[in-house]
């Protein structure tokens, strides 16, 4: 496995097909906001502190109640068998192995219920289920129901992708993975979605597909509409892809229990503002009433070190494990999260902290512009 992250993604682009590699690596349009993600990361620098006793060190953090071994989760990224055969199952049963928490997408190419079998085999780390909120009522309330019963101990509630971007890598190559029914799996299992089809998609998966196409959007969801989820599960509700402070107001009035700062690693819109130079203004405005986690851009040990100290509870990963299960499945999945935690372990105590607790802006400076 390769350690540097441009050797590990070059690696993983010589594997896959080129419209898959693509399909992971891109970004909305010019791809400015997937550099505006990095930038922000350079423009903060670690101002290292000295004769501090950092012999012992402890990384654990606790999100809604759960114990976690590090501030890191595997984020929800959908239909992963395009990127290797074993997809959410060696993702999930790699975060297992470690501890750390995997956030399963509605979208992904295994079942909500196989992944969490598969994953409890080798531990007993949390599980989250990401929800891309569809213009069924009925069928958001049994995918959120079952996950539920699978043991999945969080709601994830994707706010950005209620319609897909305009994503020019995937236009050139005339791709969408779930047009060719991958990434479906949570759809053609679900008993409400199998009900509006005149037949099962193992006998007509073209019409299946359509249904999906016809269902999948909803841009007409509001903040009155948190209320629904709240009616059809007891699990905390985390709202992913909040960037504005008046936005995380929203999300407090509206009673849920996390939210996570991030531009979907700059997937959906084209000339946004980086991730974590979102940060700090929603951390100031929850002002501690729930937890803030972070995503879009982490590489690093030193970008979990940056997104901690400006206020993020933990960080959720996507592309670089992405990258892990392309070159080895589960066992690539693992090394990238080894590697990263201990990336973020040396980084901790070169800078002269042992806790993550004790991470604060004052660990940083700003620097020069990228």
């Amino acid at each position: 496995m390769p350690v540097p992250f441009d050797l590990l993604e070059q690696r993983a682009k010589e594997i896959l097909a080129p419209r898959a590699y693509d399909y992971v690596a891109g970004g909305a349009g010019g791809e400015e906001t997937m550099r505006a993600n990095r930038e922000a990361f350079y423009r903060w620098r670690i101002v290292p502190r000295m004769l501090r006793d950092v012999s012992k060190r402890d990384l654990r953090v606790e999100v809604l109640g759960e114990r976690m071994p590090a501030p890191i989760l595997l984020g929800p990224v959908g239909v992963q068998e395009i990127v290797h055969d074993d997809a959410d199952m060696a993702s999930a049963r790699a975060a297992a192995t470690l501890g750390l928490p995997f956030v399963l997408s509605t979208m992904s190419s295994r079942t909500i219920e196989e992944v969490a079998q598969s994953a409890a085999k080798v531990g007993n780390s949390p599980r989250w289920f990401q929800l891309y909120w569809g213009k069924n009522p009925e069928l958001t309330a049994s995918m959120v129901q079952r996950a539920e019963r699978a043991g999945y101990s969080a709601l994830v509630v994707t706010l950005d992708t209620h319609s897909l971007g305009w994503r020019e890598r995937d236009l050139h190559h005339g791709y969408l993975p779930f047009m060719l029914g991958q990434g479906l799996a949570n759809y053609f299992s679900d008993p409400v979605f199998r009900g509006l089809l005149a037949q099962p998609p193992e006998q007509n998966p073209m019409a299946a597909i359509q249904l999906w196409g016809n269902l999948f959007s909803n841009p007409a969801l509001t903040w009155r509409d948190i209320g629904f989820l709240r009616q059809h599960t007891r699990v905390p509700i985390i709202l992913k892809g909040i960037l504005h402070a008046n936005d995380a107001a929203r999300a407090l009035d509206a009673g849920v229990d996390a939210i996570i700062v991030s531009n979907h690693g700059g997937w959906q819109v084209d000339g946004g503002i980086g991730a974590l130079d979102a940060l700090p203004g929603v951390v100031r405005e929850v002002n501690g009433c729930v937890p803030v986690l972070f995503d879009s851009g982490i590489r690093r040990g030193a970008d979990v070190f940056k997104a901690l100290a400006l206020g993020a509870r933990a960080v959720l990963l996507g592309r670089l494990y992405m990258w892990g299960l392309a070159v080895g499945s589960e066992e690539g999945v693992r090394d990238v999260l080894l590697n990263l935690l201990a990336d973020f372990d040396l980084t901790m105590a070169l800078s002269g902290y042992t806790s993550c607790r004790d991470l604060d802006p004052s660990a940083l400076c700003r620097g020069e512009s990228a």
